[in-house]
């Protein structure tokens, strides 16, 4: 059965997304999550939301999907021996140096691999399989066609798909400008958005490298056919209602 995945930037955009029918919720706390913006969670609303979790029979989704600096490894590793201890669900993780460490220390813990890690290739796909990972969640920006062909040619990986919410201008991790520009690294969770900025350039003015949000709805039913495991809402920055209301459509 295909997964409905929701966004939860805090405690009660979690249970609003359960209220609204997500099968799970993904979400990040005070460190090592590329949503520094979101309020995230505590260990304590986290070891609440564990429980909400298990009465509903509902999963749960830790995103640690920054780029793990060497002094922040022994904190970061803290961290994931807490998670695996109250035994959420899975771990996203961008940084593979990471993912080795956690995939010895912890091997019964499932590692998702990042939107962040931009794997937008059936290569890709494999490679991320081959390091242990259980999931990919697969680049945003990936048409249909792609979706499809990865789920044909690689069938033993579970795949992930965002279905509504922002795109970058660039493929997700990739970009660079941010930190280029104002030393805001989106790798970091520190990612200022610039493509969304207002732009006056040679006397014209507009949002220049804005995209459309991606809205997937008609497309849902091919998905689910094409064996997708999960369908995916971005916006662990928006608010208990709109995380509702996503999930309830």
């Amino acid at each position: 059965m295909t997964e409905l995945l929701s966004p939860a930037g805090s405690f009660e955009s979690a249970v609003a997304a359960f209220n609204g029918g997500a099968d799970a919720v993904y979400l990040g706390m005070s460190d090592f999550s590329a949503r520094k913006g979101a309020r995230n969670f505590t260990r304590d609303e986290l070891l609440r939301l564990k429980s909400e979790s298990v009465e509903r029979k509902r999963k749960i989704f830790v995103t640690m999907n920054t780029v793990i600096k060497e002094s922040e490894f022994a904190a970061a590793l803290e961290t994931v021996s807490f998670l695996n201890e109250i035994e959420i669900d899975a771990l996203i993780l961008q940084d593979i140096g990471l993912a080795r460490a956690v995939k010895e220390l912890f091997p019964d813990l499932s590692l998702h691999a990042s939107t962040q890690m931009a794997v937008h290739t059936v290569e890709g796909a494999e490679n991320i399989k081959n390091i242990g990972f259980s999931r990919v969640v697969l680049s945003r920006e990936l048409p249909i066609e792609k979706i499809v062909e990865i789920r044909k040619k690689v069938p033993d990986i579970e795949l992930e798909v965002f279905i509504h919410g922002a795109l970058c201008y660039s493929f997700s991790g990739l970009c660079l400008a941010s930190g280029m520009i104002l030393d805001r690294s989106g790798n970091r969770g520190e990612c200022a958005q610039i493509c969304r900025s207002y732009y006056d350039m040679d006397g014209r003015d507009g949002y220049y490298f804005s995209c459309n949000d991606l809205v997937l709805k008609e497309k849902i039913r091919l998905l689910v056919d094409a064996g997708i495991n999960s369908l995916k809402i971005e916006g662990r920055m928006k608010s208990p209602q709109y995380v509702f209301h996503t999930a309830a459509l």
